[in-house]
């Protein structure tokens, strides 16, 4: 060995490995050259003169993973020699590569004659140890991270789709030869209110990530007429579906204060919620009254009701149970409305007896 790549090889670990000189192999490797494979036995412990080497696990029974690539003066394969385990990963040769190999026997013989560099060996299996958890952990979270950009983009896919149809269904109809000024008007609100839903939608989603409560926009309004107004609308969405909407009355002729856009989005979830859990024919009912100084609405369904695996996750974020739609997110934005205008949401529910939620507004802020 000349003396620089002594001096290389002495300084990779510590100066006490420079009495293995003598005794390490020097073995050379092609490109794309197998050093060792998964399951060999541990013979020998690699240090790295030129080249670079690819440590990769195989994941499946096709499909490898690279975990680290081995460059000029560092090592490899140390593992196997001290659990005297066959090897868990397999290393190739990136590049033609220059390696000294020491046995099991020589090195083991030295780490007992040198604590310090066994303690040196032990600080830089730590040291690997903690850079692929990080690894791991990196890679982990990017993936959530994705996995979160997914939810987000199937709920603004799923929450869109209904006023997509209605704003496609209302052009329709406008634009037939045979429509009249006023149908033509009809289709004209009808287009304005779905754009108007769909950016407040966008909103809300924004208003989801954000940690803070949004300040409302309030406004004063009659309970009764609003809840009506939006049943109309919300009927004649859900009639395409083959669901009725019923609204007992009387409704409380009270005056709220609330955010209008925001709270239709709520009854908006609610029944499109429920209307994905139900087969044709089913009914969505809206009730209304005052309880004290709180306004208490009902929405009540004639689905399967909530399974009992969901029940106690209902309003947590992407909790979602069997649904081939959506992400589970509306009724959590549904929390956040309701809360933020000062009042609370819970639902109850008995197997096959479809499902009720139920929310209050106060009646003074």
């Amino acid at each position: 060995m000349a003396p620089a790549e002594g001096k290389r090889f002495a300084g990779l670990l510590n100066e006490e490995l420079q009495a293995l000189q003598h005794t390490a192999k020097m073995r050379r490797f092609h490109a794309g050259q197998t050093i060792f494979r998964a399951g060999d036995p541990g013979d020998g412990f690699y240090l790295v003169e030129t080249g670079r080497v690819t440590i990769s696990a195989a994941i499946g029974a096709s499909e490898s993973r690279p975990l680290a690539v081995i460059g000029p003066g560092e090592f490899f394969g140390e593992m196997a020699l001290l659990d005297e385990a066959p090897r868990s990963a397999t290393a190739t040769a990136e590049t033609e590569t220059r390696t000294y190999c020491i046995g099991r026997d020589e090195l083991l013989a030295l780490l007992e004659q040198k604590p310090v560099l066994a303690l040196n060996l032990i600080r830089e299996f730590s040291h690997r140890v903690r850079s692929l958890n990080q690894k791991y952990i990196d890679e982990i979270l990017q993936a959530e991270r994705l996995a979160m950009v997914g939810r987000f983009a199937r709920t603004i896919v799923h929450d869109f789709k209904n006023p997509l149809n209605v704003i496609g269904l209302a052009a329709e109809m406008s634009g037939m030869d045979m429509a009249t000024p006023e149908m033509r008007n009809h289709a004209q609100a009808r287009i304005s209110r779905q754009v108007a839903r769909m950016t407040n939608m966008l909103n809300e989603l924004l208003d989801f990530t954000r940690s803070t409560s949004s300040q409302l926009l309030l406004a004063s309004v009659n309970y009764a007429e609003y809840v009506t107004a939006l049943g109309d609308e919300l009927g004649a969405e859900i009639s395409d579906r083959a669901i009725q909407l019923h609204i007992e009355r009387p409704l409380p002729e009270v005056v709220v204060r609330v955010e209008p856009q925001r709270l239709s989005r709520l009854f908006y979830n609610l029944v499109n919620n429920a209307v994905d859990e139900m087969k044709p024919g089913g009914a969505v009912t809206i009730r209304a009254a005052l309880q004290g100084n709180e306004l208490v609405t009902e929405v009540q369904d004639s689905g399967p009701g909530i399974a009992p695996e969901i029940a106690s996750r209902l309003f947590e974020p992407f909790a979602t149970h069997g649904k081939q739609n959506g992400t589970g997110l509306g009724l959590s934005i549904c929390k956040k409305i309701i809360e933020d205008h000062g009042g609370k949401i819970s639902a109850r529910s008995e197997p096959g007896k479809g499902a009720t939620f139920v929310f209050t507004l106060p009646l003074s802020r």
